[in-house]
Parts: C-alpha cells; structure tokens; sequence
C-alpha cells in the first residue's frame, strides 16, 4: 500500500518501510543519544577542562614570569643605581687622592726648592770668603790679560 496517490517510483514509500525505517530510527537515536553521544560529550568535556587548565595553568606561569621579571627589573635598577654611586664615590675619592698627591707634590717642591737656595746660598758664602782674599790679585792679573801687558801686583797684600 503506498502513502502517496500519485506514482513516484521507488520514492514512493510503502506502511511496512515506513514504519520499519521508523523503528531503525528510533534504535539509532536511541544508541546515538543514549550510548555514544554521552561519551562524545565526557571526551570533549575532559578535552576543553585540560585545555581551560592548561590556558589557567599558562596564564598562572605567565603572571609569575612577569612578577619575577618586575623583581629583576627593580634589582637592576638598583645596583645601576649602586654602580653609579660607587663610580661617584671612586671619583671623588681620586680626585680628592690627586689633590692630596698635588699638595704633597709642591709641599715637596718648596722644601727641596728651599733647601737647594739654602745650599746655594752656604755654597756661594763660602767661595766668596775662600775666594775674597785673592780678588785684588785676580782682577789685575784679569785687567793685565785684557789690556795685553802685565800690570804691577796690588800694594799691601
């Protein structure tokens, strides 16, 4: 018997196929439905909870990088900090040692200096009194050597 007053064909369906298409269905959706689609959904479900705790996970790992990454930062910072206040430090501390060193320098200077006119000084009183008795006596035989001829020895000495 066929449902349809029309000829169609093999199209045309039949009560018996009907209703025999309708029970596979029935089992069908009841074995998809009731058996696989419950495990499909257990799968995807386990599936997107790793996925979502891992992404948790990763963003946990990634808020931590940045803290220690701020940390390193900040420690940076600082001991740029500490290396420019010790290069200051060293600075001053050089030029301070210079100026010292300077001031040692020409303290040392002026002794030597002092003591060098000192000796100079005891030196040219010295020859001056070995030498002061024989000044006549040189300043003639001098003027005779200039003059060409010998003049007579100063008197009295």
């Amino acid at each position: 018997m066929n449902l349809l007053p029309i000829d169609v064909g093999p199209l045309n369906p039949t009560v018996p196929d009907l209703l025999i298409g309708l029970v596979l269905f029935a089992l069908c959706f009841w074995v998809m439905a009731g058996v696989l689609l419950p495990r499909i959904k257990r799968t995807l479900d386990e599936r997107e909870a790793l996925t979502t705790g891992r992404t948790h996970e990763a963003e946990a790992i990634l808020t931590e990088a940045a803290e220690v990454r701020a940390r390193y930062e900040a420690e940076l910072a600082d001991a740029r900090h500490e290396a420019a206040r010790i290069r200051q430090q060293a600075k001053e501390d050089g030029t301070a040692a210079i100026a010292a060193a300077r001031a040692e320098g020409v303290r040392e200077r002026d002794e030597i200096l002092a003591a060098g006119t000192a000796d100079i000084a005891a030196s040219r009183a010295a020859a001056e009194a070995e030498l002061r008795p024989y000044v006549d006596v040189l300043a003639t035989e001098l003027a005779g050597r200039i003059l060409g001829e010998p003049l007579p020895a100063p008197a009295g000495r």
